[in-house]
């Protein structure tokens, strides 16, 4: 018989005098002992199972290490606008092409179509076109002027400014054209000492007082050429108190030599 069936029956075969006996029950201590062995003769022999193996750990997110889109952006705006303030300040309003305030201010409008700065920019360029063409105007400069009007429409299309001046450039274009025509035969030019007028010098004064009452006796329209609009309007002033209730009509143009043109009125 299998020694190992008997242990797990709980017998042992026991030796006597003539060899082997039939299995004596064993005691209960040994039969815990036997069913242990049995077990770790069992198990020992089994193959355990593999581990599991580790789980992929997900690579971290690449962090960027240069600006965003939106902060290059943001970057090139500031720099246009900086760019544009120099060349508004440089006297570069529309020229030269592609590095003047408008072609820069045009760039931030690109980046940031709604940028208030750009805007408010444009229209400083507009009013400082409107101004230097009044400038003109007092100069009779009329091509000049009407060019910085132009320049002005096309920065921005319909702007009151530029109408306003436009106008009065038209008004100051026909009385150029009376002054040419008053120049002409008939007209009476009174030259103005340029010392005393300088000075304004009584002798001045009581000139321009005579010349007054001629003009009132007479219904004459003058025109007062003057080196500067200070002198012209004190000219004026003279020509107008010298005759109270009386209203001079003329008009100041720049000029040099001054002088009064004298016209009878039709």
């Amino acid at each position: 018989m299998n020694p190992i069936a008997n242990i797990v029956k709980g017998k042992i075969p026991v030796k006597g005098a003539g060899g082997f006996s039939g299995g004596a029950a064993l005691p209960r201590r040994a039969l815990a002992v036997s069913g242990a062995l049995l077990l770790t003769l069992v198990t020992g022999c089994a193959t355990p199972p593999p581990a599991p193996a580790p789980a992929p750990v997900p690579p971290e997110p690449v962090r960027p290490t240069g600006p965003s889109p939106e902060e290059i952006r943001q970057r090139a705006v500031q720099h246009f606008l900086q760019r544009a303030e120099d060349a508004q300040r440089e006297g570069f309003i529309t020229m030269p092409a592609g590095a003047s305030a408008y072609d820069f201010y045009l760039q931030v409008q690109q980046l940031d179509p709604g940028n208030a700065q750009a805007a408010a920019g444009i229209q400083t360029l507009v009013m400082q076109l409107v101004e230097q063409a009044r400038d003109l105007l007092r100069q009779r400069a009329f091509g000049h002027a009407n060019s910085l009007l132009n320049t002005a429409d096309q920065i921005a299309p319909g702007n009151p400014l530029s109408k306003e001046v436009r106008s009065q450039s038209q008004r100051e274009q026909r009385r150029a054209e009376q002054d040419i025509a008053m120049e002409g035969p008939g007209a009476q030019t009174l030259e103005l000492p340029a010392g005393p007028l300088t000075a304004r010098s009584d002798t001045m004064v009581q000139m321009l007082k005579s010349v007054a009452e001629r003009i009132r006796a007479h219904e004459l329209r003058v025109i007062i050429v003057a080196r500067n609009d200070a002198e012209g309007r004190w000219v004026y002033s003279q020509l107008r108190e010298a005759v109270p209730g009386y209203r001079v009509r003329g008009d100041i143009k720049l000029g040099n030599p001054p002088r009064l043109l004298l016209q009878k009125t039709q």
